[in-house]
């Protein structure tokens, strides 16, 4: 299996550090606010990830923070914490917002197949943690103690920028435009470990530490939270391409001074969705969620399926064009799935060969819209409908696009309305029972049946009409 290690930025083949077990840390949510769909797009991939490294035979841990304190307005640990700002807007405690956006979070993630990491852990619950880290930190002269706050010293390390090859220049104070300098920082990339009550007298959240009052820095969150988890060692680390600068180069550079060893050996993010105006966010143009979506007529599958056509790695544009035309293909797909006929046996042969087109597309790089077309391929493949459910069966373990549960609604439907259509006809069970009997004689290649039975229910006056649903009648 290869990924894109952002590290690297290579294509690597992905090894993990103890065979067959995988430790995988995701980014969790900043719970104060509704996620956007450009949020959850980041959390669909790595919810096809974590499927395939299981998929593949692997025992996957997969651990995930809840952000709940400590992340300012900027990345760059200025500005008023996001919490905070959001309890003001809403009039509510910080803890109650927490609670509202993250069970609120968990919900959308249910409506698009994302399944509940192994663990989730709000940063509200590992203060002791990172007190401890930090310690450690200062004791090994990573850190320093100004203006009440403690700031990690970049200065002390090799390699600072990990990601890329920044240039100074590029990198001035305030990364975002009107965010004022923080004179306590001896250099300008210096991040916050701990801040104190000098720093904010607001703040809803404090806690005793060596220090003073206060409470932890964004950073410190997912590096505690990964170690206390998974241990000193990591297989991948997930997040959006956001993230990378400053927040993921901050773990790095904090762990790895912690812990005195490299810490994690494959990050993997994911590319922004942007709308045709830009950078999708929470407080320009319509705020999209997937509420939003469900209330124009998209069924979350839709847009889960949106995302897995394109890779991982590339900018995905949003338009309500483009959600109508997945939103056909969807109902396509499913359509012709919904004709498939139960029963028989698997081809094994046919099976194994078309799974591999499967296998190959997610082990180049999780190239999830490949993965799409080995559907389809399986759809045109000349085998039998036993096989071809299987292995959209097997499929969707990954995918997880409900395949066989929408087909299933779809014929469901079918048959509800032919009853309906029936209901009044005394003979209705009769020709139903006959025109089952029918479709088994077919199936079992005894078409001498299968014409007497139709010609029996021509002679009462009974038109049979074979549809990719199934064989529908009326009377003459």
């Amino acid at each position: 299996m290869l990924l894109y290690n952002s590290l690297t930025r290579t294509r690597d083949e992905f090894v993990p550090r103890t065979p067959g077990k995988v430790s995988l840390y995701t980014c969790g949510p900043t719970v104060y606010h509704f996620a956007h769909i450009g949020n959850l797009r980041t959390y669909i991939m790595e919810d096809v990830l974590d499927r395939y490294l299981r998929y593949s035979g692997n025992e996957v841990l997969r651990v995930m923070n809840i952000t709940d304190v400590g992340h300012l307005t900027s990345d760059a640990d200025e500005g008023e914490d996001k919490m905070v700002k959001g309890a003001k807007r809403e009039h509510k405690s910080v803890m109650e917002i927490a609670q509202y956006y993250t069970d609120a979070f968990f919900a959308d993630c249910k409506k698009l197949n994302i399944k509940m990491p192994d663990v989730v852990e709000p940063a509200t619950g590992c203060i002791d943690d990172f007190i401890k880290v930090i310690e450690g930190l200062l004791e090994k002269g990573y850190a320093y103690i100004a203006g009440g706050n403690v700031y990690f010293d970049t200065s002390k390390l090799k390699d600072y920028y990990v990601f890329n090859n920044f240039k100074e220049e590029d990198l001035e104070v305030g990364v975002r435009e009107g965010v004022e300098a923080d004179n306590n920082k001896k250099n300008k990339n210096d991040f916050v470990l701990w801040f104190t009550k000098s720093k904010f007298e607001d703040q809803a959240l404090k806690w005793d530490s060596p220090w003073g009052v206060g409470y932890p820095g964004w950073h410190i969150e997912c590096s505690c939270i990964s170690m206390k988890h998974l241990g000193e060692t990591l297989d991948i680390h997930c997040g959006g391409i956001d993230n990378a600068f400053p927040h993921h180069t901050n773990e790095i550079a904090q762990s790895e001074a912690y812990l005195g060893h490299k810490w994690c050996n494959y990050w993997f993010h994911v590319l922004h969705l942007n709308t045709n105006s830009g950078k999708m966010s929470k407080s320009t143009g319509e705020f999209l969620t997937v509420s939003l979506l469900e209330s124009k007529g998209y069924d979350p599958m839709v847009y889960r399926l949106f995302c897995l056509q394109s890779h991982y790695r590339k900018n995905l544009v949003f338009s309500y064009e483009n959600m109508d035309n997945a939103k056909v293909s969807y109902q396509k797909l499913i359509q012709k799935i919904a004709t498939l006929k139960e029963g028989g046996e698997v081809d094994q042969s046919a099976f194994d060969e078309l799974k591999k087109g499967f296998t190959d597309a997610l082990d180049n790089d999780m190239n999830t819209s490949l993965a799409i077309t080995a559907v389809y391929n399986v759809l045109k493949a000349k085998c039998s409908d036993a096989t071809k459910l299987a292995l959209l069966a097997d499929f969707d373990r990954v995918l997880s696009l409900n395949l066989l549960e929408a087909a299933a609604a779809v014929r469901a439907a079918a048959e509800a309305e032919a009853k309906a259509e029936h209901a009044g006809d005394p003979e209705a069970e009769e020709i139903e029972a006959l025109i089952a009997a029918r479709a088994a004689a077919k199936k079992e290649k005894n078409f001498a049946e299968a014409d007497r039975i139709r010609a029996e229910l021509t002679a009462r006056g009974i038109t049979l009409i074979d549809t990719a649903q199934g064989t529908k009648w009326q009377r003459n």
